[in-house]
């Protein structure tokens, strides 16, 4: 049985319509280092991830730099260094904080903003080590270097986050990061490049009036618990088709809690989209599957997808190289 199965995963793989799937290092290999850290970065591109995630926010003199949320302080000593920047929420963001302020943060594993807990605890020891905030320059031209020394190409995945927010505060993120982009070479569907947004209005945008020109993908939340997947009604896919190249939903969204395919990614194939779903953790396994072999094998070779964000991409990236021929 054990050697049928193998026969049939590689015979999935083998066949596939589309590319062989990616594996795309969430933040980096932040599993393993402190998230968007070049560090992270570092190890991600040693385990051979073929992309590497970037999500950008502005500081308050306009400079895109690589970071999660527009909150800061999960994820630094923030609190410590400048106690008097709370805003009246109690978050301190990183808007509020030009470029050469952010340097002197010491980036750590992402805590619990209001408890000070790790929100992963067997992860790198939160308040050790010395980690520093990238611009998304800083790290586009640390990646090629990379590549130069080592004579392998990865691929980036930067996203825009929340752009609607950043021009209610009076910044427009999206021209500043296709002008980031462009500079380094990422311009057209040619280059190793995805550019990802949850915002669809944005994405719009970024197609039609900044002429983006490169690969596009709209990232989707949750579905509706007590509906059938808006994604799969009739025309839908095919009109997102006409703006992205593929689409970005959680894994809940590819498999369900039966174990079985949803159907989005067939549907979407269909539609000449590819699936890059998020995200896969080790230490926070999906509640359809006991194990990472079988959560592995239900996204990759049952539901098909083309791509897989993961915090451990080197557990992917072994995964794939057994499974293919």
């Amino acid at each position: 049985m054990v050697i049928r199965h193998a026969l049939m995963v590689l015979a999935t793989l083998a066949t596939a319509a589309h590319a062989a799937p990616l594996v795309i290092a969430h933040r980096g290999a932040s599993g393993y280092l402190p998230e968007h850290t070049l560090e992270a970065k570092a190890l991600a591109h040693a385990q051979a991830a073929d992309f590497i995630e970037q999500d950008v926010v502005l500081t308050k003199d306009d400079v895109p730099v690589v970071l999660h949320d527009i909150h800061l302080d999960g994820v630094c000593d923030v609190a410590d260094r400048f106690p008097d920047r709370r805003r009246s929420d109690g978050r301190f963001y990183v808007l509020d904080f030009t470029l050469d302020e952010l340097r002197t943060l010491r980036v750590c594993e992402r805590r619990d903003p209001q408890t000070g807990r790790q929100v992963y605890p067997g992860r790198f020891p939160a308040g050790t080590g010395i980690f520093r905030i990238a611009t998304l320059a800083e790290e586009l031209e640390f990646l090629a270097g990379l590549d130069r020394s080592t004579g392998r190409r990865t691929g980036v995945y930067p996203e825009i986050k929340q752009p609607a927010w950043h021009r209610r505060e009076g910044h427009d993120i999206s021209p500043l990061v296709l002008d980031v982009l462009r500079t380094h070479g990422f311009a057209a569907k040619a280059d190793p490049c995805f550019l990802q947004c949850f915002d669809a209005d944005e994405v719009q945008r970024l197609r039609g009036e900044l002429g983006w020109q490169g690969r596009l993908v709209l990232l989707v939340g949750e579905a509706p618990d007590d509906a059938a997947d808006p994604l799969l009604a009739d025309g839908v896919l095919a009109n997102l088709a006409a703006t992205v190249d593929g689409i970005g939903p959680p894994l809940s969204r590819v498999v369900g809690p039966d174990g079985r395919p949803t159907g989005l990614v067939a549907a979407a194939h269909r539609a000449g989209l590819v699936v890059h779903a998020y995200t896969f953790r080790r230490d926070k396994l999906p509640a359809f599957a006991a194990d990472t072999d079988t959560a592995l094998r239900m996204l990759f070779v049952d539901a098909g997808i083309d791509g897989l964000f993961s915090d451990f991409p080197d557990l992917c990236v072994t995964w794939l190289h057994a499974a293919r021929p």
